[in-house]
């Protein structure tokens, strides 16, 4: 059974929200910059190499229907140790010599972070039910951060020994073990609530529409899934994009670095747009995050040497769209039971396309030879998303 409600002063509730976010992506981003180097090291074939590199995002969509459960039977801060704790021992796993380590610390981290990805959006609703935009919006921009660090200390941590990459998988066990550590206190020190607020009486086992069973949770789900395609469609591709446009590995490495700049950035803003929202709901803003994306492809496609205000828009956009895809879990729901439930169900689908986008494009490519028609497709999944989008954008929640 779960722990009661506790009461948790404001800061310490937003700092635990922040560690946690801080380990939801580094540990995945941190594998593709030195794949070359675990490949070398343990004679790796590329299939291998890539299966390694997606394992977690399946993980993602099959973890984020457990994940519900678990939440339904231990509650909030118990199942997040449970999940910092398969995180940070996937983490060192996968860092070890011997057999099978590495994918065995693959999906303890894919597991791990996939729990955590479900509960943050119920602890938001939980803890910030009148700031679910804004506080969002931090832990992405977190997210962000931590992912591009990641990315861009692995190779130097590595340095040039052979398996210089365990150092690079392992040094972020000791951000796991932080974020664990708050966590285990807050759960075990945090005083019961004598009056709880009106939206968090609700129990765990309430009798609230499943998201399964309604339209708006589909909705939700099928706005986070397509979003989430187009997201990791183009961080796994749009180098490729522009080095077909003639720019130089380099350049568009740098491109890259400025799209996740200005992703952080989004998400700030975001958030905060959404909350100001609150009472007309967020379809106009579906409309206008979905749409910054699809001009940026347009634009790569008919001009790309104005690269520039592509990548500004498509990093404001996706990152938008991504901020107000996960808000969706706490503005459509009455209580954090059923934000953990459309949570769970938005990611499973959500993460589940994401890890084949990518793959189909890439045969597109290669059917091609070309990334006009791969960028086409891409623009034309825009129309559903926006579709989706806006009818969750709608204020109203699931059974309500």
């Amino acid at each position: 059974m779960s722990r009661p409600r506790t009461a948790v002063p404001g800061a310490l509730a937003l700092v635990g929200v922040l560690l946690v976010a801080a380990n939801l992506r580094a540990p995945v981003t941190v594998v593709g910059p030195v794949a070359d180097d675990v490949a070398a090291d343990l004679a790796l074939t590329a299939t291998q190499v890539s299966l390694l590199v997606s394992l977690p995002l399946l993980c993602f969509g099959v973890f984020a229907l457990v994940a519900p459960r678990l939440l339904a039977r231990w509650g909030i801060e118990a199942t997040s140790v449970l999940a910092l704790t398969a995180l940070a021992a996937g983490i060192v796993g996968r860092s070890l010599p011997g057999p099978g380590a590495l994918w065995v610390g693959t999906v303890l981290v894919g597991a791990g972070v996939a729990t955590l990805n479900v509960a943050l959006p119920a602890l938001v609703k939980r803890d910030f039910p009148h700031r679910v935009g804004q506080v969002t919006g931090a832990y992405s921009a977190t997210q962000s951060a931590f992912a591009a660090v990641a990315a861009v200390v692995a190779v130097p941590l590595a340095g040039t020994q052979p398996q210089g990459w365990r150092v690079a998988f392992g040094v972020w066990a000791g951000l796991t073990l932080v974020a664990l550590a708050v966590m285990t206190w807050r759960w075990r020190t945090a005083r019961p609530v004598t009056t709880p607020r009106p939206a968090e009486v609700v129990t765990w086992r309430g009798s609230h529409r499943s998201p399964w069973r309604s339209a708006l949770g589909w909705q939700v789900a099928c706005y986070m899934g397509l979003q989430s395609t187009f997201f990791y469609a183009v961080v796994t591709w749009w180098p490729s994009v522009e080095a077909e446009a003639g720019f130089t590995p380099a350049a568009a490495g740098a491109h890259q670095g400025l799209l996740q700049v200005m992703g952080i950035a989004a998400s700030l803003l975001a958030g905060r747009v959404i909350d100001r929202t609150r009472a007309r709901g967020q379809s106009g803003l579906v409309v206008l995050f979905s749409g910054m994306s699809a001009v940026a492809v347009v634009g790569e496609l008919l001009a790309p040497g104005w690269w520039p205000l592509w990548i500004v828009l498509l990093g404001l956009g996706t990152a938008a769209s991504f901020v107000t895809a996960l808000s969706f879990s706490g503005l459509r729901t009455v209580d954090h039971a059923q934000a953990a439930a459309l949570s769970g169900m938005a990611q499973a689908l959500g993460y589940g396309l994401a890890a084949l986008g990518p793959v189909l494009l890439g045969g597109l490519h290669d059917a091609t030879s070309t990334w006009t028609v791969p960028l086409v497709v891409l623009l034309v999944l825009k129309a559903p998303e926006i579709v989706a989008g806006a009818l969750a954008g709608r204020r109203r929640v699931i059974g309500g």
